[in-house]
């Protein structure tokens, strides 16, 4: 497809098509002349999954490029590329790590994952941005005078672990590689604020059931 029929069917303009290209979070056309290119399916899903980061996850660009760069990285097996996207991912800010509320954070965590059985996150630990937001998020809570134990966090844990099998079952309908790991980064933008939203519908829901409508 040309230009302008790419630009239909994502609903991009061609304007910031050309700006998308031109920061290199789309890869570029195949060249027919010296002033045209042809497109295909693969540029479309991109486009779709730079706009999820850009609109919806507000990724500042340079930060939506490292993330492409680490899907792009043929050189890696589909675990090493999806956890690097992952990382590369926008964090919160991190607690100190010398802070008091921040070491009993970090052995909330370890106990919750030796619990889990998550061994390969315990072994990459503090490596792993995810993990020290964990770390952080708990820290932060402590420090407020809300402190949650391993224990707590259990069942919260478990049902996550449910939603990473079905996400990873999807996954496996798709073409290996590439495409599963642009999928899988497309989930993690769209779907963390959907799964807050049906929380927070849930508790409604929930609270209803149990205290009525008053």
């Amino acid at each position: 497809m040309r230009l302008a029929e790419l630009s239909e069917q994502s609903g991009v303009s061609i304007a910031t098509i050309k700006y998308y290209l031109r920061e290199r979070l789309l890869p570029p056309g195949r060249r027919v002349t010296a002033t045209q290119a042809e497109y295909d399916e693969a540029h479309l899903r991109r486009l779709r999954l730079v706009r999820a980061m850009i609109q919806v996850g507000g990724m500042p660009v340079a930060t939506a490029r490292e993330v492409l760069a680490h899907i792009d990285d043929e050189s890696l097996g589909l675990t090493m590329r999806l956890g690097a996207a992952t990382w590369a991912l926008p964090q919160p800010p991190e607690a100190p790590l010398d802070d008091a509320a921040s070491t009993d954070a970090r052995q909330e965590v370890e106990r919750l994952l030796e619990e889990l059985g998550w061994d390969s996150v315990r072994e990459v630990g503090d490596l792993s941005p995810v993990y020290r937001s964990l770390v952080t998020s708990l820290a932060t809570l402590n420090g407020l005078g809300y402190p949650v134990s391993a224990a707590e966090l259990l069942p919260y844990a478990r049902q996550m672990e449910q939603i990473a099998i079905h996400d990873m079952d999807q996954l496996e309908d798709l073409p290996e590689g590439t495409e599963q790991v642009e999928a899988a980064v497309a989930a993690q933008v769209l779907y963390d604020p959907l799964l807050l939203t049906l929380r927070r519908l849930a508790l409604e829901a929930e609270t209803t059931r149990r205290y009525g409508m008053a």
